[in-house]
């Protein structure tokens, strides 16, 4: 049925900050009505028009829908294969759209991170989009996708080395230049919101397993790291990274819903590099308490007000410059039960938060729309491993700028 639809992609939220730079790189990568037949969606028909004038090309089809109007986004569903959206935060603006791609038999991507939102779409959707045909796949930008795409590679490097997987794998931050996204910011916002109303959410969310299915959510995995210490395997001293909250949580749920291939003791944790010496642990100390500064507060205090002032507001963004100056770098440590190591790196060549993301976000519908015959056999709310795997991560080397390599 949705070999028959009139798009292979919609980007949902193309007059919004991330979208627009969705569909920039489509315009420039895929051309209209080629290979990749798309389409912008947003609420106001003007506002799409003056997008469209602004990337230079007047035939980039237009889709109007609403995102409280469940007629016009069934409406919407019904034309394309995937459904590629930018719009959040997720948790006020997309139940209605998750829910129409899965009764639509839609696939579905966006850049969710909240890890609240995530698994309520789980616990409604999932065997209703196994039912359907649906397969949507959150997390799919600077969260979750090297990460959980990362952790695949290794491990299937370390298979093809020894014979065997890794049982625990250490995801590092070791560099990265770019501004702080305000839509994952307010996103942040919105998830203490929830949790501060909800002690059920709040539990949810210390939970090291609190994506994984039903009745499998527990494991040898604890807490993330919140504080400064030092790493032996990267030589250097660690502090936490604000995206492992989300990060580890997709890598465990791709794990369960493959099968868990790795063994049920795998482990996987995330930190970000502060630096060796002296001088690496002060950055550390310095990093643990702007973190806890920017989470601090109840969200409607005084306190609050002052801290968003310093963070972009959601539809604000980078200029190009400053996105095509910017880059990211992790170092993934395998460790073997021989207690022997396996290291890989993985970078991308734009700032995370909006030219690397939008890169990431937009290969995802694109992997999703035309590799179906290559991608696993699943349905359901996925995460970009489980879903797309090996046929993703080629398509991140060829396309959206990543690199996946092993460096010992």
């Amino acid at each position: 049925m949705a070999a028959k639809r009139e798009f292979d992609v919609i980007i949902w939220g193309a007059t919004g900050f991330t979208g627009r730079l969705v569909a920039e790189y489509y315009l420039q990568k895929y051309g209209v009505d080629r290979d990749l037949r798309w389409a912008m969606a947003g609420r106001s028909q003007g506002k799409l028009e003056s997008v469209r004038k602004e990337l230079g090309d007047t035939s980039v089809p237009l889709v109007v829908a609403n995102s409280h109007d469940k007629d016009s986004l069934d409406a919407m569903a019904k034309r394309t294969k995937v459904i590629c959206t930018t719009v959040g935060p997720y948790a006020l603006y997309g139940d209605a759209l998750v829910e129409s791609c899965v009764e639509n038999g839609t696939d579905y991507c966006d850049l969710a991170g909240e890890t609240q939102w995530i698994r309520r779409m789980i616990d409604q959707h999932h065997e209703k989009a196994q039912e359907n045909g649906a397969r949507i796949v959150h997390c799919c930008g600077f969260d979750s996708i090297p990460s959980d795409i990362g952790v695949f590679f290794l491990q299937e490097q370390a298979k093809a080395r020894k014979g065997e997987y890794v049982n625990h794998v250490k995801m590092r931050l070791r560099s990265a230049k770019g501004g702080f996204s305000g839509g994952t910011y307010a996103s942040m916002n919105n998830v203490m919101a929830e949790a501060e109303q909800d002690p059920a959410i709040k539990k949810m969310l210390f939970n090291p397993y609190g994506l994984n299915p039903q009745g499998e959510t527990s494991g040898p995995d604890k807490g993330d790291l919140q504080s400064v210490k030092y790493d032996e395997d990267v030589e250097a001293f660690i502090m936490p990274f604000i995206m492992a909250a989300i990060n580890t949580r997709v890598v465990r749920r791709s794990h369960a819903l493959r099968g868990y291939p790795y063994g049920k003791d795998f482990r996987y944790d995330e930190a970000m590099i502060s630096g060796t010496g002296l001088t690496g642990r002060l950055k550390g100390y310095a990093g643990l308490l702007a973190l806890a500064a920017m989470m601090a507060g109840k969200p409607d205090s005084l306190y609050k007000k002052i801290v968003n002032k310093f963070f972009p507001e959601p539809g604000e963004g980078p200029s190009r410059a400053e996105r095509e100056a910017g880059f990211w770098n992790f170092t993934v440590v395998g460790t073997y039960a021989d207690g022997s190591n396996i290291v890989a790196r993985v970078t991308g060549d734009r700032d995370p938060g909006y030219g690397s993301t939008s890169k990431m976000l937009g290969e995802s519908a694109v992997c999703l729309a035309l590799e179906k015959r290559r991608t696993p056999k699943v349905k359901g709310v996925l995460t970009p491993a489980s879903a797309m795997g090996k046929v993703l991560l080629e398509r991140l080397e060829n396309n959206a700028g990543l690199t996946f390599s092993i460096v010992e």
